[in-house]
């Protein structure tokens, strides 16, 4: 299996949400946008796993923010994921392969992804050592920033460098947090059982989803903006249609989207982009 199907295959193993816009990209926009996705999957996985504490966390994803502030040459990416060798057993694929993943781009952007991949690490290893405590709404917005908030803003660098597409900055920001929020709605049962909540101190279940929406409006206005027949467009449409949904499916009682509605959702969108 060649490089670019390996990464390839370990999206459609950890996202069906994401898999599917990035298979449709170009391949010099694939590569870039799958690197920058599995490079903060494979953090991401270790800010969630059950099987080590919060001080761990917090010491593995700054060594990995370190890693990447010293790539120098293309043998550094080896060394990127050398400290969680230790942790092979209770870490999956996707993070200990984080090496091959930062090597993925394009040299002239690839650097761009290190970057906000390491800043990532260090935002997420201070929400670990905090217990991910969210007490007030701008807890929830620095969190959201830090996890999703800024992957916009990489997404908008990333259209950029491909084709000069020029995007709302803030808007983009929006986009990233209006799909945090989405997951954030959907995921509360399984926070809970690992002692986290990412719900401000009295808000309801009727606020969190208010929060999700007022995101999601920005995100189609940052959707609608986009060139039309542009990869990027064709790219964000899918996961903003699949957050949406997961969103009016919650409100009416559904506890998310079954594969089926994703399956059908994602048909209906492909098939009137193909019309």
């Amino acid at each position: 299996m060649d490089f670019r199907n390996r990464a390839l295959e370990t999206l459609k193993q950890t996202s069906r949400t994401f898999y599917i816009p990035i298979a449709r990209l170009p391949e010099k926009l694939q590569d870039a946008v799958a690197s920058a996705y599995l490079c903060m999957r494979a953090i991401d996985e270790i800010e969630d796993t059950p099987d080590l504490d919060n001080q761990t966390k917090a010491y593995l994803l700054r060594n990995i923010s370190l890693r990447l502030q010293e790539i120098a040459d293309i043998n550094a990416y080896r060394g990127i994921g050398a400290d969680l060798i230790p942790y092979k057993d209770v870490l999956p694929e996707v993070s200990l392969s984080i090496g091959e993943w930062a090597s993925l781009a394009d040299q002239s952007i690839a650097p761009r992804i290190w970057d906000a991949t390491a800043a990532m690490a260090d935002r997420m290893a201070y929400w670990a050592e905090r217990n991910w405590t969210i007490s007030t709404k701008a807890d929830l917005d620095r969190y959201t920033f830090s996890v999703a908030g800024a992957v916009g803003l990489l997404l908008s660098d990333l259209w950029a460098w491909y084709d000069g597409t020029e995007t709302n900055r803030t808007q983009a920001i929006a986009f990233g947090r209006g799909l945090q929020a989405v997951n954030i709605v959907r995921n509360q049962g399984e926070d809970s059982l690992r002692g986290v909540s990412f719900i401000p101190d009295g808000w309801t279940n009727k606020d969190i989803q208010a929060y999700a929406r007022r995101q999601l409006e920005q995100a189609a206005l940052y959707i609608e903006a986009l060139p039309k027949n542009s990869p990027a467009l064709d790219f964000c449409q899918i996961p903003y249609v699949l957050a949406k949904g997961t969103l009016d499916a919650i409100s009416i009682g559904k506890p998310k989207l079954s594969r089926h509605d994703v399956l059908s959702l994602v048909e209906k969108f492909t098939n009137i982009k193909s019309a």
